[in-house]
């Protein structure tokens, strides 16, 4: 069946109308598969009005009814999770196993955001005069705009909306032009959930499709609390400036240049299998993808030959099909831009019109040059190191700070490298790849990753604003430091 007539299918069965004038094409063979309909800056308007009304009312909804929301929308993604993710893989590319699990993804934040909703903690803080006590409160911050990018097309959206949503926010979603059919189908299941829950207010989950000029318009939009945005270094220093300069608070999670350290202790076979997803899984396009190999010089060569054994045994093509492990790039302007940073880039014959490349490592004397910026694809950079001063120097020496990871079985070198001393991103891993994270922890990255946490821990502070009260139950008035200010009778 071809990608157009199968998304045709599925989008029936997900209850997606098909039409309008954007196109959405799938990187499997370059056809296209549907589309939806554009929205124009004032569609972008009329979006963030709804969604600051419903504000004033969600707002006012108790935390863990607002987590009742969530937890219906995490059933409807449980009974589509199969044709979600199979949507996934027609029109973003990836193979079938990481389809489902970025559906998995959504459902398992959903799971912890109903619990979330009941443990939205404040502070009780010892207050310097008497009779007198000291909270901090946490509420609702508004309107939450979100820019998600093609290469994890729904499962971002999950982390914030599932989150905001229980911080009583709504959310407003522009989501990559090159996955737009993925974004409908969300909000068809969205929907369900909304009218399952019975009396959400109308623009709770809104979703404006488009390119660039729809995702200024969000941005700029006063009513626009909190702008999540997902995607390059690039976007993220057009998008901040903009939206400080309304005073508007972002939260940025941009490219990565991921490292990983190969000690002279590693478990050589652990290693491997972890540098084989992280660097050549979603064909690349993550971006937390392995980008850069550290290897200790006397374990280097007999790791590299092995790795050239794996990476030739990949197996490229269609997405859909099972044994595949690496799918195509999203389209030419990607292959493009890989051809650009290695001009050995190798083309694999699969299916007529898509962008199929065959992994590649490239070993270097030095980092510089290409080394030092993200292509998103599969090119792993092999460099060679001494001693781990050197190594976490080299792993730190790039201007992005996102993922990172040590393989070794010496303690104190794993622990050297998660201390302040050692790796400066925000994961640093040992004994696992520096791709794939789980929902549990903050997501993000420091420099010009962007400094955003998304996810777990305490992510959800940034979906919410913070009020700091002083309650007086005594009969005097002392002021704070002890001041006297009184007026003579």
């Amino acid at each position: 069946m071809s990608p157009a007539e199968e998304t045709r299918e599925i989008l029936a069965t997900l209850g997606v109308e098909s039409g309008g004038g954007m196109e959405s094409r799938s990187p499997i063979d370059g056809s296209m598969i549907g589309k939806v309909a554009e929205a124009s800056a004032a569609d972008v308007a009329d979006a963030c009005e709804k969604a600051q009304a419903a504000f004033l009312i969600w707002r006012t909804v108790p935390a863990p009814r607002r987590g009742e929301l969530v937890r219906l929308l995490g059933e409807e993604l449980r009974a589509a999770k199969e044709p979600l993710a199979r949507l996934v893989t027609l029109e973003a590319g990836k193979i079938v196993q990481e389809g489902l699990g970025e559906v998995q993804e959504m459902i398992d934040i959903c799971d912890y955001a109903v619990g979330l909703s009941r443990q939205l903690y404040g502070l009780t803080i010892a207050s310097e005069r008497p009779d007198h006590r000291m909270i901090e409160q946490w509420h609702p911050l508004g309107v939450v705009g979100v820019i998600t990018a093609f290469n994890f097309p729904v499962a971002v959206w999950a982390w914030n909306a599932a989150l905001a949503l229980a911080c009583g926010d709504p959310v407003i979603w522009k989501p990559s032009e090159k996955t737009p059919l993925c974004a409908a189908a969300v909000m068809a299941l969205a929907k369900r959930a909304l009218e399952r829950f019975g009396d959400a207010p109308d623009g709770l989950l809104q979703c404006v499709q488009g390119g660039r000029g729809v995702g200024e318009a969000l941005v700029d939009d006063p009513c626009v609390a909190l702008l999540s945005a997902t995607g390059s270094t690039a976007m993220g220093r057009a998008v901040g400036p903009r939206v400080a300069e309304r005073f508007g608070r972002t939260l940025l999670e941009l490219g990565g240049n991921n490292a990983m350290i190969v000690a002279p202790s590693a478990d050589l076979k652990l290693a491997e299998r972890a540098i084989l997803f992280a660097a050549a899984g979603t064909a690349g396009q993550r971006c937390t993808t392995l980008r850069r190999l550290i290897v200790h010089e006397d374990v280097a060569d007999g790791l590299v030959e092995r790795l050239r054994e794996l990476f030739a045994a990949i197996r490229i093509g269609d997405p859909r099909d099972p044994g595949t492990l690496v799918g195509p790039l999203i389209d030419e302007a990607a292959f493009e831009g890989m051809r650009r940073a290695f001009p050995d880039a190798e083309r694999v014959e699969a299916v007529d019109g898509g962008y199929y490349v065959r992994p590649a490592i490239v070993e270097v004397e030095a980092q510089q040059g290409v080394v030092l910026k993200e292509t998103f694809a599969p090119i792993l950079y092999v460099l060679r190191y001494r001693t781990l001063d050197e190594a976490i120097a080299l792993n730190n020496s790039v201007v992005q700070g996102l993922s990172s990871s040590i393989f070794t079985n010496d303690l104190k070198e794993a622990e050297r490298f998660l201390s302040a001393a050692g790796s400066d991103c925000g994961i640093a891993n040992v004994n696992i790849g520096p791709s794939g994270a789980e929902i549990g922890g903050a997501f993000g990255g420091e420099k010009e990753t962007g400094g955003g946490r998304e996810s777990g821990s305490d992510s959800w502070r940034a979906y919410m604003r913070r009020s700091t009260n002083t309650i007086n139950y005594g009969n005097d008035l002392p002021l704070a430091q002890g001041i006297k200010f009184d007026v003579a009778p």
